[in-house]
């Protein structure tokens, strides 16, 4: 029965609820980044600096796709969460069935886009040319595997929009672990260098992917309800206006991150080697901070459904100083420790040139983690109250500066100007997400 549902956060305390969600989202995206971390590790030390240039030549577009992915999980999860919130069971099932359904087609839609434009890519990013072929071989098998990538996701974003945050950790430490013994045998043993990372990569997310089904198919029919349509023009429609701005405001960071790489390419392969590691570490440090703002988003959204606005402001001071606090923990972590992170992926003696770039990246950027999480968390609960104009302009507002200021300042600072660009538009973000919260224009938002 719906009063029998466990994973709702409309009642009890908000900390206690809070917290033990999002827990098990920090592990389990920790565990999501640290699997691409060890790809960089092994194979810079097993293969070399270019094969590690080459891997990062193509992280920018790799990111734009699985932000896409995980913008279009996250955004169906919004109506996903206000419907089970509602106790709108049947509706829920719905909206669930249809989600699955149109990311299928949308994954299979951008699988054949990106095998198609996928070396003309590499071009119009300035890729080195020692490195091309290498990282043209990665992306193309990237693109083989997207079903797996976008259903794994939208899998992972519903087990949390019913407040099951455990579910999604274990196929994560599953696919960490089992990605880096491929990666291992491919790379290590086979000798099959950067394609072998893309295939470990391809083949723990769908096995992943296929475990991850099942146990939601599970998990759905545990709940009680009548009968439920497998597809529903009308919900897909608001899931789409909730996704869409999603995708935007997620794919944003990676549109960044390839506008910005175009910058940084040019600048040499020691350069982007040590551009690439820092990147990778910074990747996996802004994961707890972006997890607290996917929690706020779904506690919001439960208790949108619920009627319980009163219940919001709370949760929100509380996740911010979840993130806040997080955020300055690993500034001082990469403080003292950078030059050892870096020093994983790159030799110091033979690239001290990239080691010197990657270290200077992590001890400024990092310096500003609390401002970023404060961002996430005032994003979140405008994304979890379906606030999407105010929810995309913060996003928008962050690129255009991190942006602008990367491409005007880029050849003065001899590309240095990155580690200030992204803080920069952390801070613009920020401050228009405030605004909005404490002018509570998003408590009259519905979607259901």
């Amino acid at each position: 029965m719906a009063e029998q549902i466990k994973g709702n956060m409309v009642s009890g305390n908000p900390a206690k609820a809070l917290i033990g969600f999002t827990l098990p989202m920090v592990a389990g995206n920790l565990f999501q980044q640290f699997y691409n971390i060890m790809d960089s590790i092994i194979v810079g030390n097993v293969v070399g600096e270019e094969a590690l240039a080459a891997v990062g030549a193509s992280t920018a577009i790799t990111m734009l796709f699985v932000m896409v992915a995980i913008g279009t999980g996250i955004g169906c999860s919004v109506v996903i969460s206000q419907l089970f919130g509602a106790r709108q069971l049947e509706k829920m099932k719905t909206a669930i069935s249809t989600a699955l359904l149109s990311i299928l087609g949308f994954s299979i839609f951008l699988s054949v886009l990106g095998s198609l434009i996928n070396r003309g890519l590499m071009h119009l990013m300035g890729t080195p040319d020692n490195v091309f072929e290498d990282a043209a071989e990665y992306m193309q098998i990237y693109f083989f595997g997207f079903a797996f990538l976008f259903l794994y996701n939208a899998f992972s974003a519903i087990f949390n929009a019913l407040g099951d945050s455990k579910k999604p950790l274990l196929f994560l430490m599953f696919s960490s672990l089992l990605n880096i013994v491929l990666d291992l045998y491919f790379v290590a043993e086979l000798g099959m260098g950067v394609a072998g990372v893309a295939w470990a990569t391809l083949i723990s997310q769908g096995i992943s992917a296929v475990l991850s089904f099942f146990f939601l198919m599970r998990k759905l029919q545990a709940i009680e309800t009548a009968e439920f349509s497998r597809f529903d023009g009308e919900i897909l429609f608001q899931m789409i206006k909730v996704a869409v701005p999603t995708v935007i405001q997620q794919s944003i960071v990676s549109v960044g991150m390839l506008l910005i790489q175009s910058a940084v390419n040019r600048f040499g392969s020691s350069f982007l080697a040590g551009y690439t590691a820092a990147t990778k570490i910074d990747s996996i440090a802004i994961v707890p901070m972006v997890a607290v703002g996917n929690a706020a988003s779904t506690y919001v959204a439960q208790n949108m459904g619920a009627k319980k606005p009163e219940r919001i402001g709370q949760g929100y001071r509380i996740c911010l100083s979840m993130a806040a606090m997080i955020g300055v923990a690993i500034a001082v972590l990469l403080h003292v420790t950078g030059d050892a992170f870096i020093g994983l992926f790159l030799n110091a003696d033979s690239s001290s040139e990239a080691v010197s770039v990657g270290a200077s990246y992590l001890s400024t950027v990092s310096t500003f983690y609390f401002v970023m999480g404060i961002m996430n968390v005032s994003n979140g609960v405008l994304r979890g109250a379906a606030d999407m104009g105010w929810f995309l302009s913060c996003s928008l507002c962050n690129l255009a500066v991190r942006v602008s200021l990367t491409y005007a300042f880029a050849d003065v600072t001899k590309g240095m100007i990155i580690m200030w660009a992204n803080p920069a538009g952390w801070a613009v973000g920020l401050l228009i997400a405030v605004f909005r919260y404490f002018q509570g224009g998003w408590k009259s938002k519905e979607i259901i």
